[in-house]
């Protein structure tokens, strides 16, 4: 019989978002098209885009602010927002 070990992957999730004083043309383009759908009562949308990132060991997070900040954003027109979320299991042997 064998025990079953569960080992986490350590995950980063990062939000990039056009900053709130910068256009969003898709964002745009999309409430736009909501009334067309029969959404309404949506005043805005943003279209930001999500980056997951999964790690052999924890990450740090000097590092992942510099990776953010130099690679994954554009920071003079972009927020980014990292977040470590709880670990996931993967599945093992």
């Amino acid at each position: 019989m064998h025990a079953c070990q569960e080992q986490f992957v350590p995950r980063v999730v990062v939000d990039v978002m056009l900053k709130p004083e910068i256009l969003d043309p898709q964002g745009q383009a999309v409430a736009a098209a909501l009334p067309r759908l029969g959404v309404t009562g949506v005043t805005s949308v943003r279209i930001g885009r999500r980056v997951e990132l999964e790690f052999a060991d924890p990450p740090d997070p000097e590092q992942l602010t510099e990776l953010a900040d130099q690679l994954l954003a554009n920071p003079v027109i972009e927020d980014y927002s990292i977040t470590v979320p709880e670990p996931v299991p993967e599945d093992g042997p």
